[in-house]
């Protein structure tokens, strides 16, 4: 059996489930990957971020090489080993976090210098050495390094990040060929579809990443970063077409539950994003009737848990009026108790996405889902 492969297994008009497996397990889709940018979904246990159904998380190149640095990582057995997670797991190529550092870095065609965040200290990062990096953190599935810009860029702005970040494919797929020929690992590199909100741009990218290689899945980046959520919602659509049936597609750094919920009707696969565990730490949680603030002082006497058709570790066994008094008296425990319960939200809304695919209700399901989390959003906020 190969170590990737995708099985697209129904639709429901672009809405997709199926099945990704990877060498480190599989992953059935549609799915949310938690991210743990450090090595560490912020607050929680690995066995509990498992105990959400999470099945493959995301950790970040960018962070991992400032601290504690991927050498040390790969010496002490990779990423799975070094944090004890036995399932897949995903590295971004640190070009978003690169591409924000405004004022700390200079892109040129070689790639990217920057002075760390942490202690202002000066790194390169070329296609290739993000490659080395990735390889030393020992992901299953790793993403190019490409050229990340600002949603609204002009379509000149998004032609020179799109055409670059293709250039940049090709030096990565060079040197991981490299590597693989000193050391065979089982990791698959997913290109990165660019061209902002530039219908155009988009499929000329898709296209052009296509020629360059037969890839086991596609990253979709360059979105939810400052456009119009309509916006988004179009170039999906667009790469929906644009992309082949039988990979999986990933949407870079989405993570809102209503932004979930589209993307899988316009056939995306994986999602991520912090949003889930840096709203529970700001007392915010997600819940079917939208967002809901546990600060607010109505909580302060219910009994009722967060939702209560959520069956997630905090609900089944916390009140609101509990939550909100670990939060609002800074008990570490309530951040870690409302960080549990959004990962798990996310996870479980995947899951029931899938259900509705399979079961061919899903365009009624999400319509319905969509109406009651916008109508009563408002007033939970």
């Amino acid at each position: 059996m190969p170590d990737f492969e995708f099985r697209l297994e129904h639709t429901a008009g672009h809405a997709r489930s199926g099945r990704f497996d990877t060498p480190h397990g599989v992953v059935a889709t549609p799915a949310f990957m938690p991210v743990g940018t450090l090595a560490t979904v912020k607050s929680l246990d690995p066995d509990e971020v498992r105990a959400t159904g999470a099945q493959m998380i995301l950790s970040n190149a960018y962070h991992l090489h400032l601290r504690p640095g991927d050498e040390l990582v790969r010496d002490m057995g990779g990423l799975h080993s070094f944090m004890r997670w036995d399932g897949p797991i995903l590295t971004d190529s640190g070009g978003f976090q690169v591409f924000s550092l405004a004022g700390l870095r200079t892109i040129d065609e070689r790639g990217v210098e920057f002075r760390s965040h942490v202690d202002g200290s000066t790194h390169l990062f070329t296609p290739e050495r993000v490659m080395q990096i990735e390889r030393n953190l020992g992901a299953d599935v790793i993403m190019q390094f490409d050229h990340v810009i600002p949603g609204q860029s002009d379509a000149t702005a998004a032609r020179d990040a799109s055409e670059r970040s293709v250039r940049w494919l090709a030096r990565c797929q060079a040197e991981l060929a490299r590597l693989n020929a000193i050391a065979p690992k089982r990791q698959a590199l997913f290109p990165i579809v660019q061209g902002g909100i530039h219908a155009q741009l988009r499929r000329e990218a898709a296209r052009a990443i296509r020629e360059l290689g037969d890839w086991r899945g596609f990253g979709i980046g360059g979105l939810s970063v400052g456009e119009d959520k309509p916006d988004m919602y179009d170039m999906l659509e667009v790469v929906d077409e644009a992309l082949p049936t039988d990979r999986p597609r990933y949407l870079m750094g989405v993570g809102f539950p209503e932004d979930l919920v589209e993307g899988v009707a316009r056939g995306v696969d994986l999602f991520d994003c912090v949003a889930p565990t840096r709203m529970g730490r700001n007392g915010t949680v997600f819940t079917n009737d939208g967002r809901l603030n546990i600060k607010k002082a109505a909580f302060r006497t219910d009994a009722a848990p967060l939702d209560a058709e959520c069956d997630c570790a905090t609900c089944r066994r916390f009140t609101r009026a509990y939550l909100r008094h670990l939060y609002v008296t800074d008990e570490m425990l309530g951040l870690r108790l409302l960080s549990l319960h959004n990962v798990h939200f996310l996870v479980r809304l995947m899951r029931d996405a899938a259900a509705a695919v399979r079961e061919g209700r899903f365009e009624a399901w999400s319509h319905d889902w969509l109406t009651r989390y916008h109508s009563r959003n408002r007033s939970n906020a």
